[in-house]
């Protein structure tokens, strides 16, 4: 009894009391399943017309090479708070209207950046991604109606209205910092090989073991790896999907713009076999490659590439 006790007073740090911290709230999201059948609508819908190709990588943010949702949103972020500061001050009025209408105008592409990102994520990061986006919605509707209101001139209510969005503001944008930093959405989680491997030519397999055309996994040391012969060509790449960790060895290998390719399993994220680089998202960092040679005896070498 004491043991336990005494393990749960010091995860929860001093003071704290049991489910009473904000993170405590995010876990519990994470466990909760009274919004998987709204999710799962959401998921469908949004796939179903975010079909692969230009618009749906610009979303991802597959252009830029990194995630294009989280620097979005600080254009909003940024605008509604400093309304709220300008909001403390007098003769402020035009220039809080000016900055609450900027947001407004940002959270548009924030929050379709969002969207997309969102439906391909894993079942728990979903559930924390849709209150997050809920929080952020109820955000900007009140921005909205603070718009409105001071519009009118009804500055006091708009000021109040401003302030509640910024509430709402704060609570959905932790549980997005949540989302990023304890559930590493948006994170690249393929493995560093540059920092794995060392530097030099390293003995795979046999070249003959390995069948023509069909990828299979291969270790070296405790690195997975994702191989694929096609004729006399080899082709090796890290194995974790660089967009949540997919086994890219049962993905499918399909030929895109006359380029080799294989698509991970789990959310079509689309890299080609030769370098790695991304064809199509989620995924936005290329996939690490390996150059590869085949020794006089058959044996298949690999050395990282870059």
């Amino acid at each position: 009894m004491n043991g336990g006790r005494v393990g749960r007073i010091f995860r929860g740090g001093p003071g704290r009391l049991p489910g009473a911290h904000p993170v405590d709230v995010a876990e519990r999201l994470e466990r909760t399943d009274r919004l998987d059948g709204l999710t799962r609508s959401l998921t469908v819908l949004v796939k179903r017309v975010l079909r692969p190709g230009p618009i749906k990588n610009a979303l991802h943010g597959v252009p830029t090479g990194h995630p294009a949702h989280p620097p979005l949103t600080d254009l909003p972020v940024g605008a509604w708070v400093s309304a709220a500061v300008l909001d403390l001050l007098p003769g402020t009025e035009k220039a809080s209207q000016v900055l609450i209408a900027a947001g407004l105008a940002g959270a548009v592409p924030t929050a379709l950046t969002g969207l997309a990102d969102w439906s391909v994520l894993h079942q728990e990061q979903q559930r924390v991604g849709l209150v997050h986006a809920l929080g952020t919605a109820t955000a900007s509707t009140l921005y909205a109606a603070s718009l409105v209101a001071r519009s009118q001139g009804r500055t006091s209510a708009g000021k109040a209205l401003g302030f509640a969005g910024l509430g709402a503001l704060l609570a959905g944008g932790y549980l997005g910092g949540h989302l990023a930093f304890r559930q590493a959405a948006g994170a690249n989680h393929a493995e560093s090989v540059t920092h794995l491997v060392p530097l030099g030519w390293h003995d795979l397999c046999a070249a003959a073991d390995l069948p023509d055309g069909w990828p299979v996994h291969r270790r070296l040391g405790y690195i997975s790896l994702f191989v694929l012969r096609t004729g006399d060509e080899i082709h090796v790449l890290a194995d974790r999907c660089a967009h949540l960790g997919g086994p890219l060895h049962q993905g499918r290998v399909v030929q895109r713009a006359d380029e080799l390719c294989v698509v991970c399993p789990w959310h079509d994220s689309t890299f080609r076999v030769d370098d790695g680089s991304v064809v199509y998202g989620p995924a936005t960092a290329p996939q690490p490659a390996f150059a590869t040679r085949v020794r006089e005896d058959g044996i298949v070498q690999v050395r990282p590439l870059g």
